[in-house]
């Protein structure tokens, strides 16, 4: 069984503001992962926008906010931020703060088959280790294609 040492982990839940509703945006830092803290806060926020987690025009947690609730330095999220606008995933009004930006199909899918090349390049390592040949793997990928139907 598997052990996490909780002093590496910080955990934040931060409470979304829209007209009437409230949501919860979910962020976990590890400490110990080696990954920058501001990628991880960039990582997690994108991840939630691309699932539909977070709604187009949602407000997110301030930069400020964000940084004392983490413990960690304003710079630090408003670097996660400003790849996140950078990116077309947030869009930032001046004294109001940061929101989710409409989705922008393209974006969306020039995202998701950067996703399907790294499967594919797994699958062409894989295959290789198991000397499967271009026929064997066509006729597989064939295969889960008609069983998706």
């Amino acid at each position: 069984m598997q052990r996490i040492d909780r002093r590496a982990l910080t955990v934040y839940n931060a409470h979304i503001q829209k007209l009437q509703l409230g949501d919860d945006v979910n962020i976990l830092i590890d400490n110990k992962s080696g990954t920058p803290i501001y990628d991880q806060i960039y990582s997690q926020i994108k991840g939630q926008i691309i699932s539909g987690a977070l709604k187009q025009d949602e407000l997110l947690p301030s930069i400020r906010g964000l940084a004392k609730d983490l413990r960690i330095s304003f710079i630090t999220t408003k670097r996660a931020y400003e790849e996140l606008e950078k990116e077309g995933f947030i869009y930032t009004l001046p004294a109001k703060g940061c929101y989710v930006a409409p989705k922008n199909v393209e974006l969306l899918r020039e995202e998701n088959l950067k996703k399907i090349e790294e499967h594919i390049d797994e699958i062409v390592r894989l295959a290789a280790s198991c000397n499967l040949s271009k026929q064997e793997i066509m006729e597989m990928v064939h295969f889960s294609l008609e069983e998706q139907g």
